[in-house]
């Protein structure tokens, strides 16, 4: 009976069996080769989809979840390389806790990168481990020695680091020999034996992530950055006479004063006469109204020409030059739209919608009608020779020094465009910066971040409450999207005159400008800022008198300016390095919802700041508030020395909680510098 069963048996188990088990014979190797889980990578964008981003020589720090069954010791590391070479380079990963480890990459130069994590099965480390809970529990360790010289000739047999060749040689000679089995074991104990194992032993079980992620790696400017923006045809001062770059190359010691290191124009193309818009966006202009710089072309030429008043190429070039020598980078607008009379509609008409009765679209955002511009459409018969015009232009103007674009309105355009020329321009020139203009949607602003804008315009504009700004800034600087989207902080633009600057005085201007250029690492006024004008189109969010529409002449030196304020936060910016991570940003407690605080810290150069910011501008507020002391380490009840960053005083600050006032008619803000514990004489 037992032949008959086990004869049944044999055949069940043969049937059982696949005659062409290829795939999961592939499927049990392919499993079995990644024993280890590696999970839940910090940064992973959308699945490896899109790229993270950093700066080079600033630290990039990648976390993930990685373990395995049982309790076998694990180590991990990052792998790096710059995108396109062979070998890579190793950074080791620290465990924190909970399976989640941590690891820091400083990449060196600016360009397209990647990066992996590789995880193994440490053996000896398990056994250094596992010999020494025997020993503290006075079990024999005989065998595990035996175990241990097995490992160490392994590793000695085929070293991963030729440097530790010799040592391991050494080392196993000696543990197969018969010496003094306490010397082996203290030997194969030691912190030098256990950094050599590491280095050279085989690893075990050695898994890598599925996937290699990509990361761009810019230049500081990319997220650290002061702009200024002008009107360039405004700056002769002189409402009869249209500005000129050599008139702007007059005002660079104006700007660099005041501690910007952008300086941003508005399009400086030639201007299309149909339809050219008045002032205040009038449809009656009159013969001397310069129009709207945003209606780009005409006769003169189109994206890659000048307006004929502003000078020549020359002239440009000269400006770049010079600005470059007071310490600043020219920035452009880049507007995709055209005026009726740009050359495109004639030569390219296959690039514009064109309406049944033959007459070409204006643009549009329902109701408004934008009479003196129109777009381009993307598909159809646009592609491929629009894409590669846009290109081009931007290739011109980068060839003539401009590594800085302000893109407007890329909302209105394909994501795919921008991520294709993007990836264009960044094989060729990775040190530009381009920032996304675009108030729209969320999703939409992520999004076009993601698909490659350096930097994004954001919602401060419109956020004023504390609540507000401390929901907004804390998205902005813990959540995914700070690995991709670096906010721009303008306080205003040609196109808003925000409700609260219109209503808000002398101190709302000044707060606006103090939190802009500490919330965020990058930050820009329109001119204007500092003399606080805010005379606005009754009921709306724009500029009486536009300089969108006309020249302006300027009155820099008029009372109550805030050039003084804009001199000391650039300064701060300049000599701090706490404020330029943007994502070092937290907040504290202040007892008052009129307070703003919150500080900036660099642990590698000891840099820490506080502010306070009155939110009101327009009442006096006295409020408790706690000093961060536990960020030194010290007591609740401790003491630490304090530097007054605008008056320049320094003082201690004895114990937690502390009192202060803020009148917004004399100073709305406060700056702090903590120093650490106060010595004792």
């Amino acid at each position: 009976m037992k032949a008959v069963s086990g004869s049944r048996s044999a055949r069940k188990t043969k049937t059982a069996v696949p005659q062409d088990d290829t795939v999961g014979r592939e499927l049990l190797h392919d499993l079995a080769e990644r024993r280890l889980a590696i999970e839940g990578i910090d940064p992973e964008i959308d699945g490896g989809r899109f790229p993270a981003k950093t700066v080079a020589g600033t630290s990039f720090v990648v976390e993930a979840d990685v373990f395995g069954e049982g309790h076998d010791v694990i180590d991990a590391a990052l792998l790096w390389r710059r995108k396109g070479d062979e070998a890579w380079t190793e950074t080791p990963l620290e465990f924190l806790e909970n399976d989640r480890w941590r690891g820091e990459i400083i990449f060196p130069d600016i360009g397209d990168h990647q990066f992996t994590v590789i995880a193994w099965r440490d053996l000896f480390g398990g056994w250094a481990r596992d010999v020494r809970k025997k020993i503290a529990a006075s079990q024999k360790v005989s065998l595990e020695i035996t175990e241990a010289s097995h490992m160490v000739a392994d590793a000695a047999a085929n070293p991963r680091d030729p440097d530790g060749a010799s040592a391991l040689e050494s080392l196993s000679s000696f543990l197969q020999g018969e010496g003094d089995e306490e010397r082996k074991l203290a030997l194969l104990l030691s912190d030098e034996t256990a950094a050599l194992m590491k280095a050279s032993a085989p690893r075990n079980s050695l898994t890598r992530y599925e996937r290699v992620l990509d990361v761009i790696v810019e230049r500081e400017k990319a997220v650290f950055g002061a702009w200024y923006e002008m009107f360039p045809r405004s700056q002769a001062f002189d409402v009869d006479r249209h500005g000129t770059f050599n008139d702007v190359i007059d005002r660079l010691p104006y700007v660099r004063d005041l501690g910007f290191d952008i300086l941003y124009f508005t399009p400086i193309h030639p201007i299309g006469k149909t339809n050219r818009k008045g002032r205040n966006n009038t449809l009656t202009p009159s013969e001397d109204d310069p129009g709207s710089p945003y209606a780009i072309g005409s006769a003169e030429g189109g994206h890659d020409a000048i307006h004929p008043e502003l000078g020549t190429i020359e002239d440009f070039d000269r400006l770049v030059k010079e600005a470059a020598d007071h310490g600043l980078e020219i920035a452009l607008d880049f507007a995709i739209q055209c005026s009726p009379d740009h050359p495109w509609i004639k030569e390219h008409p296959e690039w514009f919608d064109w309406r049944p009765d033959g007459t070409i679209k204006f643009a549009e955002n329902p109701p408004k009608k934008y009479e003196d511009i129109v777009n381009v459409h993307f598909y159809r018969d646009s592609i491929p020779g629009l894409w590669y015009a846009l290109r081009d232009v931007f290739l011109y103007w980068i060839d003539h020094g401009v590594k800085i674009f302000r893109v407007d309105n890329p909302h209105t355009k394909p994501f795919p465009f921008w991520e294709w020329v993007f990836a264009e321009i960044r094989a060729k020139h990775p040190d530009v910066i381009f920032l996304s203009e675009a108030f729209t949607r969320p999703k939409v602003m992520k999004r076009l971040a993601k698909v490659g804008f350096t930097q994004s315009y954001t919602y401060y504009t419109w956020r004023n409450l504390k609540w507000e700004l401390e929901q907004y800034l804390t998205e902005l600087t813990q959540e995914e999207c700070r690995h991709y989207m670096r906010p721009n902080f303008f306080t205003n633009t040609p196109d808003i005159n925000p409700v609260f600057l219109q209503q808000s005085g002398r101190p709302g201007f000044r707060t606006r400008l103090i939190m802009a250029a500490t919330l965020a690492g990058s930050y820009g006024i329109y001119n204007g800022y500092e003399v606080c004008d805010a005379a606005p189109m009754p009921g709306k969010e724009e500029y009486l008198d536009s300089e969108k529409y006309e020249i302006r002449n300027w009155d820099f030196d008029q009372p109550f300016h805030i050039k003084d304020d804009i001199r000391l936060i650039n300064r701060l910016r300049a000599e701090h390095p706490a404020l330029r991570d943007f994502t070092s940003l937290r907040f504290h407690n202040a007892w008052d919802d009129n307070v703003l605080y919150y500080s900036k810290g660099d642990p590698k150069s000891g840099s820490y700041l506080l502010f306070h910011v009155n939110l009101d501008p327009h009442n006096a507020h006295e409020f408790d508030f706690e000093v961060p002391l536990w960020e030194f380490g010290i007591p609740d009840d401790g003491s630490i020395e304090v530097q007054d960053l605008v008056n320049g005083n320094t003082f201690a600050w004895y114990g937690k909680h502390h009192r202060l006032a803020l009148d917004p008619h004399s100073r709305p803000y406060a700056i702090w510098r903590l120093l650490g514990p106060v010595t004792q004489a």
